[in-house]
């Protein structure tokens, strides 16, 4: 059974419980639970696979609520879901089913952020990257509109995340590529070269893919996870050429 059939299954629902879990249900019977059959295999994995599992459900119940915040659900939303999560073509289906079990559901936003929030309670990045994976998904279809920038403000607030971050998350996806790469790295154009030193080297070591991936993020975002990484060197490098241009010195002709 595929790893979409095993969630439409509903025995990984059953593995995750609370509003995630509720989305898919629990199927009677058949369904076999992969994560929890493993009886040979170590807890501690099984929990990293069981955390997989709800940050990719996380992110399509989160995207639906989203898809209903802003009014509409956009083709090129479900497609982009798709393509960060490598989705196979006979899947699609089953993640529409998921997609759209989430977006009718009673349950608010805040129940599906919460219980994330719940389970990675020491690993603030890998909610960061829920936000990118998020804020990718909302400008599929070529701008974020205020409702979905509201609606992912409000996520974030309910991740502990600082407003520090939420603004260089959107300055990496909303920004132009001329705009401040202070911003990108979390520090204001006055801070001095070593505070810039060390945000860069936090954020190097925070966002690194295998570390983020042995703290739950799904392999299948670890593209993310290093074009995220690619934009802070460039953030880092463009400081240092600007600060270095700044310093040369002028020629009186």
């Amino acid at each position: 059974m595929s790893y979409w059939g095993k969630i439409i299954g509903g025995a990984t629902g059953y593995a995750l419980g609370g509003p995630l879990g509720a989305i898919l249900g629990v199927a009677a019977g058949h369904a076999v639970d992969e994560i929890g059959s493993e009886s040979q295999t170590a807890v501690a994995t099984v929990e990293d696979k069981k955390k997989s599992v709800a940050f990719t459900i996380a992110v399509v119940a989160l995207a639906a609520k989203m898809a209903k915040a802003d009014g509409h659900v956009s083709e090129l939303e479900i497609a982009e879901f798709n393509r960060l999560f490598q989705v196979d073509p006979e899947e699609e289906a089953n993640v529409r089913w998921v997609f759209e079990r989430a977006r009718s559901s009673h349950a608010g936003p805040e129940a599906y952020a919460q219980q994330i929030a719940q389970m990675f309670p020491n690993e603030p990045e890998v909610l960061e990257e829920l936000m990118e994976a998020l804020f990718l998904i909302a400008r599929a279809d070529g701008t974020a509109s205020k409702a979905e920038i509201d609606y992912l403000r409000q996520i974030a607030g309910i991740f502990g995340l600082q407003s520090t971050c939420f603004k260089r998350v959107c300055a990496e996806h909303l920004a132009a590529p001329e705009d401040d790469p202070f911003t990108l790295l979390g520090v204001t154009k006055d801070a001095d070269d070593e505070t810039v030193k060390a945000a860069h080297r936090r954020l190097v070591r925070d966002n690194h893919p295998d570390r983020l991936v042995a703290q739950g993020l799904p392999v299948e975002l670890v593209k993310v996870a290093n074009d995220k990484l690619a934009k802070i060197n460039a953030a880092y490098d463009a400081i240092r050429a600007l600060r270095t241009r700044s310093l040369e010195p002028v020629t009186v002709r």
